[in-house]
């Protein structure tokens, strides 16, 4: 730092601005100057050294119950990225939705290796997480309920689920398939979006016709599997609301397969938001929960807790509001 301090005309603490990413210190202009004499001089952060000099590990674990059938795999690479400018890695975790597994990533043991940890609370209780003693920051995820003492990022299931189900029925459908549903007093995702269709069909004065409510998993084999059956059936439907966009991509497939067209003959709509989604034929119309916005929250807080782990403060619970991305499976609005 002093190699470049020199060239570069400015102070060591300067050049320590800048590596650490506090700009609000430096004007760009000096900023960029920086940046361009430790090009030149070839210099590279030690982050070994670094971390061991501020007595951490450089590394945040995500714990996730899946990395099927997409969308926790994309929550690790937007996560990934964030951390990354920090100059942390990303070590991910899969606890199969198991209550034993998700404790045991908060143990003790697990946790010394890490600077901070994120976790998907699929199966844990609240009493399980109270009990637990943690000097390690973590942030809990997940549509579970969480102790008030954890910082907690979650998604607004019941809100997007109406919002999908409304559009569905402002387009003209009344016979609309839930794909993956559950019971609506279930504080789960499907409970949870399904609690949010049924919200639509009250506001809109449209019969629920439980015969809808297909129970089924959430993977593209899932979706289609679900929809050839009701189709060989012969149930009659004019709409599709799969709760993940994998089983509505899987639903697609099936009604194409089965000679019906998206979307004069059924609307099809999914939740998430994957990447993958834009390239289906149709474009699937979809709802997008705030994934950004969630991944910046939850690195945000993880990384105030570990840059100031004496700080304290309230813990905060963070949802971003859903929105849908209209595309082509859906009739216009």
């Amino acid at each position: 730092m002093t190699d470049v301090a020199r060239r570069a005309g400015v102070s060591t603490m300067t050049v320590s601005n800048v590596i650490n990413g506090r700009v609000q210190r430096v004007s760009e202009s000096t900023r960029l100057r920086v940046l361009a004499v430790i090009s030149e001089l070839g210099y590279q952060v030690n982050l070994t050294a670094r971390n061991l000099r501020m007595g951490r590990t450089g590394a945040v674990g995500l714990a996730v119950p899946s990395f099927a059938p997409g969308y926790y795999a994309q929550l690790a690479e937007r996560l990934a990225d964030r951390f990354a400018a920090h100059g942390m890695r990303l070590a991910v975790e899969k606890t199969g939705a198991s209550r034993v597994a998700e404790l045991d990533a908060l143990t003790a043991p697990r946790l010394s290796g890490y600077d901070g940890f994120v976790l998907s609370v699929v199966a844990g209780e609240v009493a399980d997480l109270d009990r637990l003693s943690l000097d390690t920051p973590v942030v809990l995820i997940g549509e579970k309920a969480v102790p008030a003492r954890f910082d907690h990022v979650l998604m607004d299931n019941v809100g997007g689920a109406r919002m999908a189900t409304e559009l569905l029925i402002r387009t003209g459908s009344q016979r609309i398939v839930l794909l993956a549903g559950a019971g609506e007093q279930d504080e789960t995702m499907p409970g949870l979006r399904t609690r949010g269709y049924r919200n639509a069909h009250a506001a809109t004065g449209t019969a629920v016709r439980d015969e809808l409510i297909v129970s089924c998993g959430f993977s593209v084999h899932h979706g289609y599997a679900a929809v050839r059956d009701l189709v060989g059936r012969g149930v009659p439907f004019d709409a599709v609301f799969a709760l993940t966009d994998s089983a509505a991509i899987g639903a697609l497939r099936a009604l194409a397969d089965t000679g019906r067209r998206v979307p004069e003959d059924v609307q099809v709509i999914g939740f998430d938001n994957l990447d993958d989604s834009r390239f289906t034929v149709p474009g699937l119309t979809t709802v997008e929960p705030g994934n950004d916005e969630m991944a910046d929250a939850i690195c945000a807080l993880l990384m105030e807790r570990i840059d100031a782990p004496s700080a304290g403060g309230a813990a905060r619970v963070v949802m971003p509001e859903p929105r849908i991305v209209e595309r082509e499976s859906t009739r216009s609005t």
